[in-house]
């Protein structure tokens, strides 16, 4: 979701429709504290492959363990675990991000040509006091990241932005290097949407950027995964990537995840391998999530400007978001 500009020219787009799970998806309720991932164990390499067809001869299962889960219980801003705007590094003052001119620069990415701003209670924009808008409701152990056309009221005060929405991010209180990422979730569609969940460095650096989920808002049912490095000897961007057809993903929850491992990033839908790509250089550090409900692109292929056709409210539903580490004592036997 940063220098989303480099996709157009960069990204190796081709949709490819995703089987049926090779296990039933499981119920709304609380993440396994371990998984068992079938995975490749070919040779990887630095171009990013589909896994449609894979010899099964280069499949392993791996066992990984809980070190990260929110089932969305409560409020995503009660447990610590999220904060509701990018970082701003060690200069940026703490009161900033509440508010005040130039505010609005850690609660929107403006480069891509986005038109919302990231709200959360204690957000006040250009104004002297919380606005106490909050773009997360939870209901039955679901969170929804609310996507809402701004007050005409509001829109000054909120730099005149056309759309208010949420971002959660795990900068400062959680990040891990290698294991397995993943969100389980419903994408939602309409004209300027754009769900995602995704990785960066957590020591502020980008790239690298791992894109395990994008939503294609006016593409139903297609979704982007995509790995974004910089190569050292030219200081060029690079990423590869693909699209997925998932039908139903806009009303049915999926898990959507990728594995990080020592020598390659393998992408997965329902726990099912869909592409892989050796880890390019520059993977060094631990990663944090980020998790938002973006309006508005100039660049990003599905997702336009907003329109009359843009709807006035749409919902990023999220069951939970896991984390797993390699079950090191497993992988040696």
């Amino acid at each position: 979701m940063i220098d989303r500009w480099t996709k157009g020219a960069l990204l190796a787009i081709g949709l490819s429709v995703v089987p049926a799970p090779v296990v039933a998806q499981d119920d709304l309720g609380d993440a396994p504290g371990t998984v068992s991932l079938q995975v490749t164990t070919d040779p990887s390499t630095i171009e990013c492959r589909r896994l449609e067809t894979v010899n099964p001869s280069s499949l392993a299962f791996l066992t990984l363990r809980r070190t990260f889960n929110d089932d969305f219980n409560e409020h995503p801003l009660a447990t610590g675990r999220w904060v509701p705007h990018y970082a701003g590094g060690a200069a940026w003052p703490e009161a900033r991000y509440w508010g005040g001119d130039g505010s609005d620069f850690k609660r929107k990415t403006s480069a891509n040509g986005e038109q919302q701003i990231y709200v959360d209670p204690r957000y006040a924009g250009r104004g002297a006091a919380p606005l106490g808008l909050d773009p997360f409701k939870v209901k039955d152990g679901v969170l929804s990241i609310v996507a809402s056309r701004t007050p005409p009221e509001l829109k000054s005060v909120l730099f005149n932005n056309e759309y208010i929405s949420g971002i959660l991010t795990t900068q400062g209180s959680f990040a891990q290097k290698h294991g397995y990422f993943e969100i389980r979730a419903k994408v939602p569609v309409g004209h300027a949407v754009w769900p995602a969940f995704w990785m960066l460095a957590d020591d502020g650096g980008w790239p690298p950027e791992v894109d395990v989920l994008e939503g294609r808002g006016e593409r139903p049912g297609d979704l982007v995964m995509t790995t974004h490095w910089r190569v050292p000897s030219t200081q060029k961007i690079q990423s590869c990537g693909f699209d997925f057809a998932v039908g139903d993903a806009s009303n049915t929850f999926h898990n959507y995840g990728v594995l990080w491992e020592e020598d390659r990033l393998v992408y997965f839908i329902d726990r099912r391998p869909v592409s892989d790509i050796k880890v390019p250089i520059g993977f060094d550090d631990p990663m944090y999530m980020i998790v938002n409900l973006a309006i508005g692109s100039k660049f990003f292929i599905g997702v336009g400007p907003v329109d009359a056709e843009s709807p006035p409210s749409v919902a990023f539903e999220i069951d939970r978001i896991s984390v797993y580490q390699i079950d090191m004592e497993q992988a040696r036997r």
